[in-house]
């Protein structure tokens, strides 16, 4: 046994905050008290200050925060007009919300594959999807590896297409020196706590460029009102508290950091790691990968992962089965091969331990476990 080995007797975790807590709990602990004493806890100066400081960040016109990243994804398709009748493809490699937000607003999700390399929705594909009835494209982020959205971009102009960008993993990734969340129509955002920007419990944020469709989207998360007890549709409760949003303009302020330690951390990885028969994580030298989960490939998987599980190292195998083989969408008619490459992923894919505060001794003593296999 090395000496490595002995270090972590308890293994490591998939992720662990409490460091970050320890590091912003003087600045929380005030945040949480200026709210209280200032009895404004919905919708509140947090909420407005955090909104014009994360569209500033990401570089659109607009920012309107909600109670998660899925109503995030809802609302966007909401305020975009998206329903019955209507054809979203998106990528079937994905969070099960994604897709999801497609349902929940009557509309049908058409799954295209996905390239084998980012992970990220493969626009050839998206080409072959097309139909009389489609409205929508919507790329996912995968993993805070940008999607190429050049070409898919092309795409929705070259077909009329709206382009909703599903960023919830991928706050700060950038695609040809634009931040995630500002190449598309709208850009959807998830604080849930394990997020590149995370929050203490859940919340949301969309972004637009057009003042028609922010407009939508704050009536839309008030219950579809246009001023107190004036309704002119259903919406939802979808706000995020302002004790969360005082937490994030915390974040926010250290968010280059804490991209940086993510990178940093992956780069770790790809060394120890790059004598290994196995497939690290690629980003195309145009692009910033956020690295919200650093996410491998293995023929024997699953021998890996009984192998990290005997050492309590923390794992994950996002994603065990593609969307458009699970049961939720079996009316679909999908099967197995058609879609080849986010099946093949499926079988492989493996996310390991990466959080801003994982040591290099750490990541050393992982990548050991993983050479076993």
């Amino acid at each position: 046994m090395s000496n490595q080995q002995h270090q972590f007797p308890q293994g490591v975790p998939y992720l662990s905050l409490q460091q970050e807590y320890q590091a912003l709990r003087s600045e929380w602990m005030q945040a949480i008290d200026g709210v209280g004493a200032s009895g404004a806890f919905i919708l509140g100066p947090n909420v407005q200050a955090f909104e014009e400081e994360a569209a500033a960040y990401i570089g659109a016109k607009h920012a309107v925060a909600v109670a998660s990243g899925t109503d995030a994804l809802v609302l966007s398709l909401r305020a975009l007009n998206m329903g019955s009748g209507d054809e979203i493809i998106t990528t079937p490699f994905t969070f099960f919300a994604t897709a999801e937000a497609i349902s929940l607003v009557g509309a049908t999700p058409v799954f295209a594959d996905v390239e084998v390399d980012s992970f990220n929705i493969d626009p050839a594909s998206v080409e072959q999807c097309i139909t009389d009835k489609t409205r929508a494209i919507l790329p996912v982020h995968i993993f805070g590896n940008p999607a190429d959205m050049t070409p898919l971009n092309a795409i929705a102009k070259n077909h009329n297409l709206h382009l909703i960008e599903d960023a919830a993993q991928a706050f700060g990734a950038e695609h040809n020196d634009q931040r995630a969340g500002s190449m598309g129509d709208c850009g959807c955002f998830s604080f849930y706590p394990t997020k590149v920007l995370g929050c203490y419990g859940d919340g949301g944020l969309i972004t637009t460029s057009s003042d028609e469709v922010k407009a939508r989207l704050i009536q839309l998360r008030n219950h579809g009102a246009t001023q107190p007890f004036i309704h002119v549709e259903a919406g939802y409760n979808s706000r995020l508290d302002e004790i969360q949003a005082a937490l994030l303009r915390i974040k926010l302020r250290n968010i280059e950091k804490s991209i940086a330690a993510r990178r940093q951390i992956a780069t770790w990885y790809d060394e120890a790691l790059s004598q290994l028969d196995l497939v690290t994580p690629t980003s195309s030298a145009n692009d910033r990968h956020a690295y919200n989960l650093y996410t491998i490939r293995h023929p024997r998987r699953d021998a890996l992962r009984e192998q990290l599980n005997a050492c309590k190292i923390g794992n994950s195998q996002c994603y065990p089965e593609p969307l458009h083989l699970q049961e939720v969408y079996a009316n679909l008619g999908y099967k197995a091969g058609d879609l080849p490459v986010a099946e093949g992923l499926c079988h492989e894919t493996l996310s390991l331990p990466i959080f801003p505060g994982l040591s290099k001794h750490q990541v050393n003593y992982i990548c050991e476990q993983v050479a076993k296999i």
